[in-house]
């Protein structure tokens, strides 16, 4: 019975640091390192007696908070993290591209009504209000709101 009780107590154990370390959030190996440690202390108790379950308890309790103090102290987050800086900007507005209203442009995939269009030697995003443009179709820029470039189909008059 003690060897399943230790058996409990380090797969318990095993999972609360692989649950901390390697898999994201509280999930499935959490839940099951904590039961195994809470079935350690039942069969403690129910086997040996409430002395035996309480010094069983209180080393599972020992054992959790020394691994972790020793995953939060070491260098461990150091080596698994990420160690770049990220300085670009997600998007430039229109005028920062040199866009204005009245642009004429192509579109480069179908607008649905957003898509990729290309104006004068700019490509980006852009939207239609009314209308889905298919690809390879001539824009002109009908408004700019909120860096959001919305543009319309140019009509050739015969």
């Amino acid at each position: 019975m003690w060897a399943l009780i230790i058996t409990l107590i380090i797969i318990g154990l095993l999972l609360l640091v692989a649950e901390l370390l390697i898999i994201p959030g509280f999930g499935i190996a959490g839940i099951l390192g904590v039961v195994a440690m809470i079935v350690s202390c039942y069969l403690a108790f129910t086997s040996f007696g409430s002395a035996v379950g309480v010094i069983v308890a209180v080393v599972n309790i020992f054992f959790i908070i020394v691994s972790t103090v020793l995953i939060l102290r070491s260098k461990t987050w150091r080596k698994i993290s990420l160690h770049t800086n990220i300085d670009s900007k997600t998007n430039d507005s229109p005028a920062e591209k040199g866009i204005e209203i009245g642009q004429k442009g192509l579109t480069l995939t179908r607008l649905a009504p957003g898509g990729q269009a290309r104006i004068g030697e700019v490509v980006l995003e852009v939207f239609t209000r009314d209308a889905l443009l298919e690809q390879g179709k001539e824009i002109k820029v009908s408004e700019i709101e909120d860096n959001k470039v919305f543009v319309e189909k140019i009509t050739h008059k015969k």
